[in-house]
């Protein structure tokens, strides 16, 4: 169900369940947290096998189960999207088909959400009585906005690739996402770091502009050669 290739400073982790358009049982997140912590890699690449990027959960599953083990499973696939969103490697989801539900809300979680023309995105969970709990119902509203994250809930629309990349759902539309992933392994690790922790940061502005100060600083002093080298 989840298949890991490690390249050169990518991991590429593929949802691979075409069958059921990568649905993800409770096997399939765990798989997927494991692959996602125990990378070495400074990138990860995720995507999905076949036409779907992931249908989010097995709805046959969560058919099945009871309130508790309905509860579970939401806190598992929050776990797995805390993983991701807190991963040292940059995340990239190279988006190809549909991404719905769970599967959204994997996508989110991601750094950079890479789409092709042909990607559709949705949360359609209201159409049937539920709503994503993935972390959805927080993540949705920082990216989109709090009004279009209640319209595309609450209606269960799904958008195109160009209105979803226009909402902020998609970071960029590529016919290769992979590209993107390939584009920044190639830039120093460290750096990546410090971008990250620098834009997830959420302490209020005089801590962020003292601790992006002193993370510029440190840099420099590990860079400066390289820097002198190509511009001075």
């Amino acid at each position: 169900m989840i298949e890991v290739d490690d390249g050169e400073g990518i991991r590429t982790i593929l949802l691979d369940r075409p069958t059921r358009r990568n649905a993800l049982t409770p096997d399939g997140l765990e798989a997927l947290e494991s692959a996602v912590a125990e990378t070495p890699h400074s990138v990860i690449f995720l995507e999905g096998a076949g036409p779907a990027f992931c249908a989010g959960a097995d709805l046959d599953v969560v058919a099945g189960l009871d309130r508790d083990g309905a509860e579970a499973f939401a806190r598992l696939g929050q776990r797995v999207a805390n993983a991701i969103a807190d991963s040292d490697a940059v995340v990239v989801a190279g988006i190809d088909g549909p991404a719905r539900g769970g599967g959204l809300e994997l996508a989110l979680a991601c750094d950079i959400r890479v789409g092709t023309p042909e990607a559709t995105l949705g949360e359609p969970g209201v159409t049937f009585g539920l709503f994503g709990a993935w972390g959805g119902t927080v993540r949705l509203p920082r990216i989109v906005g709090e009004g279009v994250a209640l319209e595309l809930a609450c209606t269960g629309r799904v958008l195109e690739a160009e209105e979803a990349l226009q909402a902020g759902l998609l970071s960029r539309l590529e016919d290769e996402p992979r590209t993107v992933a390939e584009t920044i392994v190639e830039y120093p690790t460290d750096t990546l770091a410090v971008l990250q922790s620098r834009i997830r940061d959420r302490a209020d502005r005089a801590t962020q502009e003292e601790r992006e100060a002193l993370a510029f600083g440190a840099l420099v002093e590990s860079h400066g050669e390289a820097i002198a080298r190509r511009f001075g």
